[in-house]
């Protein structure tokens, strides 16, 4: 059994959409609350990012530019893109399911991201049926 002592649980679901602000208003119907709101800067359009929180569970809205963009408003099914699990230690856990044959999906995995208070780091793996399964550690600030 992988990650022993390590994976903490889920933390939250990744949802790409094509309009940020149009798929805030809808989960907020349901009583979601904005938790945190970031663009995150490529090299052409940010990539805008919102976390949604209800009752323990997060909703990651990232709403993508240009193709990418163009080809989530195609889909019809699927438009779940990551599921995401906590662990404490992310550099274990990334030697680990390395070790173990996983292929990680991220070049320079574990990647930082200026998420929450102060960061997070993540890589992601396929699962059996191509899912994509995110390993993620909030940081400290210490």
């Amino acid at each position: 059994m992988y990650l022993q002592g390590n994976l903490q649980g889920f933390q939250h679901l990744g949802l790409p959409v094509t309009n940020l602000e149009q798929s805030k208003a809808f989960y907020q119907s349901f009583g979601f609350v904005e938790a945190m709101r970031l663009d995150l800067p490529p090299q052409d359009q940010p990539v805008r990012v919102a976390m949604l929180e209800k009752d323990n569970f997060t909703i990651e809205l990232y709403q993508l530019s240009g193709q990418e963009r163009d080809e989530i408003a195609g889909r019809h099914d699927g438009h779940i893109d990551h599921i995401a699990l906590n662990v404490l230690d992310i550099d274990s856990a990334y030697a680990e399911l390395k070790a173990a044959g996983f292929t990680i999906l991220e070049q320079d995995a574990p990647v930082f991201l200026p998420f929450w208070a102060h960061g997070v780091k993540f890589f992601t793996v396929r699962g059996p049926d191509g899912e994509k399964v995110e390993f993620n550690q909030f940081l400290s600030g210490a």
